[in-house]
């Protein structure tokens, strides 16, 4: 079965960096378009960034110049680094990705890791 298997996200300080990272788990043919959401409690998921297979970017306002979307194709991996946190950019952030598998193409997610931005 693939899946999407997260690692990074802790409690920082304000001005801090973290790095998060998913990577898949199980064989697929290709990863296709991959991304990073977050929820804060009581709002709607939301896109933070995305990238496409060929390495176009996109991001929201708030967090432009600050998160770093990247994906390495070899290990099926997408990051990403966020600098420069702030208490609003509390949520649980989630990884996505289109995969590409013997049973055609999957919309998988993963299982969302903790980011608390707090003094």
């Amino acid at each position: 079965q693939v899946q999407l298997v997260q690692s990074g996200g802790d409690l920082v300080q304000p001005g801090g960096s973290l790095r998060l990272s998913c990577a898949v788990s199980g064989s697929i043919f290709s990863a296709l378009a991959m991304g990073w959401y977050r929820q804060a409690p009581g709002k709607r998921r939301e896109l933070v960034a995305a990238i496409s297979s060929g390495g176009s970017t996109n991001y929201r306002d708030s967090v432009k110049g600050r998160f770093t979307i990247s994906r390495d194709n070899v290990k099926n991996t997408v990051y990403l680094q966020m600098n420069n946190l702030k208490p609003a950019d509390t949520a649980v952030y989630y990884c996505n990705a289109d995969l590409v598998t013997t049973m055609g193409m999957n919309r998988c997610w993963g299982q969302g890791t903790q980011v608390t931005v707090s003094s």
